[in-house]
């Protein structure tokens, strides 16, 4: 394996931390982020940056951690179980966005490297970023996925294809046969042409996550509503909850390695969210089409 920078990786998830917070607040107008720094007694440590009742966004979360483990958790081995018992660092960005206006989707969105140590070091990025509409609209969806594309045209023909089914089988709630959301990108154990350009190609992507989000806020944050779609938002809101709780494997990770802080891996939660018993959506309706529609995976590029 080539040698990787893991300072430069980290001043770029901090710099990204910064300019996307610093791009959300100015978008909210209203609210803004605090900050809350922590460290481990282990080693590690992190800042959390999270904006609240703001006046689009109801909550926006983007943390950063850096922190070391004397042995790798399953959900960071269950494709590579040779390494089950090294020691490693992991850093990275997350960040999960959820607006107050139904018409304007929820967005997440992170950036890591893990590293082994010891003799022979393993190294990998992952991330990548989805979009989780409660209302579709084919305009949105378009230029997401366009976005997304294009940022992947420059490393190779296949990444995009690639990333995309990576995106739309891995934000799948399988105990209800159902995605998510639109997908987007995702990519993990990833080290292809060595660090250098595997680390432009994380560094492309995070450069067009805002490029790729705020034109949608930008559009749908002044539409009216109704409380019945901000009743569809909350019930919508559970299936992000389960996926998170169930099969996140950033959440396993934090929850699993005994490294993370509680506080910061559980940011991604929604602030009010329902579950209905039984709930159908009326045949026809936009409610209904969302799932019929919009979270059926297709080519919207």
């Amino acid at each position: 394996m080539s040698a990787i920078d893991t300072e430069a990786v980290k001043q770029f998830l901090l710099d990204t931390q910064e300019n996307i917070c610093a791009r959300l607040a100015g978008e909210d107008g209203e609210a803004g982020f605090i900050t809350d720094r922590w460290d481990r007694g282990d080693g590690g440590g992190g800042v959390s940056r999270v904006l609240s009742e703001g006046a689009v966004f109801e909550k926006a979360g983007v943390n950063f951690s850096h922190v070391f483990g004397k042995s790798l958790p399953p959900s960071a081995t269950a494709t590579r179980p040779e390494l089950a018992g090294r020691g490693y660092q992991a850093m990275g960005v997350s960040l999960v966005i959820h607006p107050r206006n139904p018409f304007v989707p929820t967005s997440h969105a992170n950036f890591r490297l893990f590293a082994t140590t010891g003799d022979d070091p393993v190294w990998w990025f992952g991330g990548g970023y989805d979009l989780t509409p409660y209302y579709g609209f084919d305009e949105d969806c378009g230029h997401w996925h366009r976005t997304a594309r294009e940022a992947c045209e420059r490393f190779g023909p296949d990444y995009y294809p690639r990333f995309k089914r990576n995106c739309d089988a891995y934000f799948h709630l399988k105990h209800r046969d159902e995605r998510r959301g639109i997908g987007g990108l995702f990519f993990d154990d990833f080290n292809e042409g060595g660090f250098a350009r595997s680390f432009a190609f994380v560094r492309a992507l995070a450069g067009s996550y805002i490029d790729a989000y705020l034109p949608i806020v930008q559009r749908r944050r002044q539409l009216p509503w109704s409380a019945e779609q901000r009743k569809f938002q909350e019930y919508r809101r559970g299936r992000y909850a389960e996926f998170n709780l169930v099969y996140d494997r950033g959440t396993l990770f934090g929850l699993q390695s005994g490294v993370g802080r509680i506080e910061s891996i559980l940011m991604s939660l929604p602030p009010a969210v329902r579950w209905i018993y039984n709930w159908r959506a009326e045949p026809g309706s936009e409610e209904e089409k969302l799932t019929s529609y919009y979270l059926v995976p297709k080519d919207w590029a």
